[in-house]
């Protein structure tokens, strides 16, 4: 972990946005006409998803993948200009929101300015042509880092951006050398001090595969080195496999607990239903009940909270990265008030700084708590919507539920949970 990686990160809220399918126009003038829309929801980052050039050669799709960038300094001309990039970044600064944008620094296009100016920056087969470890990834070409110019060039560029930007999200970080990223961050906190680092870690049998081929696949434990965030694929697959019927939902929770003694005192986790490279919660979490209880432990739980553009509506179409394909900001319904209310518990201190623990109770139950210093906070989520009779440990009482207000009864140290999600904050010193 970056030593001095912040706690205060995990009280967060990040939003998702590919500008390309974020509205009919597909710029960052339209984006900027959305800003108090997404200040509204409680974001305080906005993480652009690439805007640089796209490449032509091996394109997926008719437009190309935004990870598929044909230059790293030059801003893609559909979505606009630099001075137009220039006024989105301040005008998210003005509301109080930071900026983040994706760096891809694992492949380039294979037509990409590197690959004209400098092709012995550039992995080879074993055929001596350029190519890719990840076959499936057909429209990239890796970079290779043992060519020290290459991280000359990389970490200028990093600078360049962070003369704009607050922070980057590093695509697939864990195929790039530590050391690359340790350099990378001392140099660029001459620019941008506090600049915020978000690896794009990956699942661990993508790590264990990649490994046998003997290549270079960095755990997040060591990428906590460097970084201020990894992503939550290490537990992803047990979320996901609770709800596909895979595994129960202990198994899941086992594993976030798992984190805890995992990871360095100051870790922070990003978390999300979804993201750009996954389904949309929607097209699996039917039920909106059932969804108002996810998203509610997702704003819970310790950790950066990640939002993707359209989740708000439940859009159940997860938009492709190769064509146009806007959002369907008409979604099944507006979940805006309840994450807003969520935003504004997550603010609480304890979230930041606390013993975290969850444990999975009868009738798909979650039943989580943040304690810290004589407070506490509970919370209590029927992921199922079923009902059930929750010991909670609290002297008997009327309390508030801090999402929707209502009162709710403590009675020998249990609460009747009817569905709804309940997050109650306990009297400080209350034994418990």
């Amino acid at each position: 972990m970056a030593k001095q990686t912040s706690k205060e990160l995990r009280s967060l809220v990040m939003y998702s946005v590919f500008v390309r399918n974020h509205s009919e126009e597909g710029n960052f003038s339209a984006l900027r006409t959305d800003l108090d829309r997404i200040q509204r929801l409680g974001v305080d980052i906005i993480w652009l998803l690439p805007a640089h050039p796209i490449g032509k050669i091996a394109r997926k799709g008719t437009l190309g993948s935004p990870y598929a960038i044909q230059d790293y300094r030059k801003i893609n001309p559909e979505y606009g200009s630099l001075d137009e990039f220039r006024s989105l970044v301040d005008e998210i600064h003005a509301r109080g929101m930071k900026c983040i944008i994706d760096v891809v620094y694992n492949h380039t296009s294979p037509d990409s300015w590197l690959v004209q100016h400098h092709p012995e920056w550039f992995y080879r087969t074993k055929d001596g042509l350029f190519g890719n470890k990840v076959g499936e990834w057909l429209d990239v070409i890796d970079l290779d880092y043992s060519q020290r110019g290459l991280w000359e060039y990389q970490i200028e560029t990093l600078k360049q951006w962070a003369e704009i930007v607050d922070g980057f999200r590093c695509d697939v970080a864990p195929l790039i050398p530590l050391e690359f990223w340790l350099k990378a961050r001392q140099q660029v906190e001459s620019v941008r001090p506090g600049c915020i680092w978000l690896a794009e870690s990956v699942e661990p049998l993508f790590t264990i595969e990649n490994r046998a081929r003997g290549f270079l696949s960095l755990s997040d434990s060591e990428l906590y080195q460097s970084f201020d965030i990894c992503y939550d694929y290490d537990i992803f697959a047990y979320f996901r496999g609770y709800l596909d019927g895979r595994n129960i939902l202990s198994s899941y929770v086992e594993k976030i607990n798992q984190q805890e003694a995992i990871y360095p005192d100051n870790y922070v986790k990003l978390r999300y239903l979804e993201n750009h490279d996954q389904a949309r919660a929607k097209s699996i979490i039917s039920d909106e009940t059932s969804m108002r209880n996810w998203l509610a432990f997702l704003y819970f739980q310790k950790g950066m909270t990640l939002l993707y553009a359209g989740q708000e509506v439940g859009d159940d179409h997860r938009p492709s990265l190769f064509d146009k394909d806007t959002v369907q900001w008409r979604g099944g319904y507006d979940l805006t008030p309840l994450l807003a209310r969520l935003y504004t518990i997550k603010k609480n201190p304890l979230f930041a700084n606390s013993r975290y623990e969850v444990c999975a109770l009868p009738n798909e139950i979650l039943h989580a708590t943040h304690s810290a210093s004589g407070s506490q906070m509970i919370g209590i989520f029927s992921v199922s919507g079923r009902s059930g009779v929750i010991k909670v440990g609290l002297t008997d009482g009327v309390y508030r539920n801090l999402i929707d207000n209502q009162e709710i009864l403590v009675r020998e140290g249990s609460i009747l949970c009817m569905g709804e999600p309940i997050i109650l904050e306990a009297p400080k010193n209350q034994n418990y």
